[in-house]
């Protein structure tokens, strides 16, 4: 029972893809409602697996009954649990906001199988214990959304979703490459089973530096962090709404994730050098990604750059490597996948609204949405961090690990980052809402009830994860542990010598 449970997550979003692939795609009302029901069986599924993994510690089954290093295994800890359960949220709240913005001309076109093929290689990539097999789910999350960056067909999209398609094909290779050069050290796949063989390794630490290096490339250039986050803008501004918010809010954390558990788990005997890279990247990452906020005032473009920041803070968090850094971290990148789904979608009713990305074309929009300007307001309160919203706990225990451990000048950077990232939020809520009124006139008469119930459920959803902070702080405390402490991911396995 166990067993099957594991695979739910990825399996169920999958199965469903494929049954709304025969259902056909003019039936788009039943297609709705089957992604919906499946949505809803993704988070009661994540609900399960966070229960199970608290009781019961981390889960683990063998493919066949075939142990490492031989066998695919798929691996729940606290972290693949809590980013299942977050995952199948977004997801809920985007294919309810997509009823209604999408467009029937996308829907047509097998939109809600390319989300549910996309969501169930990000789960896979949460849920797997193989090396390899991430890189397979990776694939499969990477070629909906290759559909999904350019469905509709307009020269934007086509233009972008190319640059996005050359950019992870040329990652995808390394990636191949770097399991490769791995293998032919450790001679195994397995995540747990790597970890064992690494941990004390005897052999020539410049090898394992060198592969350490080729794995950042792969997965910094998939994460969007510096210098490697060159494509993230232009290729996220070109999709409609409900797209950019999937993508916003989970594919950069899917390359933040494999970070995460490649490095806590492989590059552990040279910390001095990988983890050194790993924090003035992320730095890095955070300046740029604070520059590129301010810079605009063009809706879609300040909240991409927003997401920018957020992978340079989360990944510094990382490379601590401590308690402090790694509850932090895992804090924060919660807290993003849900504030950045709540603010995209919120942007994007905006826009449909009045048919501006720019907000400086917009004003005193808080007469007619007054709940719709609040609610942005408590958004962009949460991902700058006030507490005690959601933003603030995992910044503050960021910040805390980086002093503790020396790093002076990079906490400056995270706690100016709070600051660049409220002036370009706010800006965006006192030019649209208390800035000169537009003609209400020319604002498009839309359906908007299922567009601000899915978006102000998320930021609800924000409100309560702040609030409860202190009591998540278990789950978070849990999870943390398998990266500062690796061995409590690896000892659920039987190493095969």
């Amino acid at each position: 029972m166990i067993d099957i449970l594991l695979t739910l997550g990825f399996v169920i979003p999958f199965f469903f893809g494929v049954v709304m692939l025969f259902v056909g795609r003019k039936k788009i009302f039943a297609q709705r409602i089957i992604a919906a029901l499946t949505s809803v069986l993704m988070v009661l599924t994540g609900l399960i697996l966070v229960y199970m993994v608290y009781h019961n510690g981390v889960l683990a089954t063998s493919i066949g009954n075939w142990e490492a290093p031989y066998g695919i295994n798929v691996v729940i800890d606290m972290i693949s649990a809590l980013l299942i359960l977050t995952t199948s949220l977004v997801t809920l709240a985007v294919v309810i906001y997509s009823f209604q913005t999408i467009g029937k001309d996308r829907e047509r076109y097998y939109y809600y199988p390319m989300v549910m093929f996309m969501i169930s290689g990000v789960i896979g990539a949460f849920s797997t214990g193989d090396i390899f097999n991430m890189f397979v789910f990776f694939e499969v999350f990477l070629l909906a959304s290759y559909v999904l960056i350019t469905l509709g067909g307009t020269k934007i999209q086509v233009q972008e979703g190319f640059k996005y398609l050359l950019i992870n094909v040329i990652a995808s290779n390394f990636f191949v490459l770097a399991v490769a050069y791995l293998y032919s050290v450790v001679g195994s796949l397995n995540f747990a089973d790597i970890h064992n063989k690494l941990s004390g390794y005897e052999g020539n630490l410049a090898v394992i530096s060198i592969i350490s290096v080729v794995f950042l490339l792969v997965f910094a250039a998939k994460a969007g962090l510096f210098p490697f986050y060159f494509w993230l803008p232009g290729s996220y501004y070109a999709p409609p709404m409900p797209i950019l918010t999937l993508f916003g809010a989970l594919l950069t954390k899917v390359g933040i994730y494999a970070i995460a558990r490649t490095y806590s788990l492989f590059f552990i005997d040279n910390i001095a050098f990988t983890h050194q890279m790993l924090m003035m990247l992320a730095a890095a990452t955070v300046i740029m990604g604070s520059i590129g906020a301010i810079a605009y005032t063009d809706m879609k473009k300040v909240l991409i750059y927003n997401i920018i920041i957020a992978v340079g803070v989360i990944v510094l968090g990382l490379s601590m490597m401590d308690q402090t850094g790694s509850i932090g971290a895992l804090y924060y990148l919660v807290h993003d996948m849900i504030i950045k789904a709540a603010l995209f979608m919120l942007i994007g009713f905006i826009i449909y609204r009045t048919g501006h990305t720019r907000a400086e074309n917009t004003g005193g929009l808080i007469k007619v949405h007054p709940w719709t300007g609040w609610m942005f307001l408590i958004a962009t309160l949460a991902l700058a961090g006030v507490p005690p919203l959601s933003g603030f706990y995992g910044k503050f225990y960021i910040v805390q690990s980086l002093i503790l451990n020396g790093h002076i000048i990079s906490a400056i950077i995270v706690l100016v980052s709070s600051l660049a990232v409220l002036y370009s939020v706010i800006r965006i809520f006192i030019m649209v809402f208390w800035g000169e009124e537009m003609d209400f006139t020319k604002l498009k008469p839309i359906k908007y009830d299922k567009i601000l119930f899915a978006s102000f459920a998320m930021v609800i959803l924000a409100v309560v994860f702040g609030l409860c902070a202190d009591t998540l702080y278990p789950l978070f405390e849990m999870a943390a542990q398998s990266l500062y402490d690796p061995s409590t991911y690896s000892s659920i396995l039987v190493e095969v010598d």
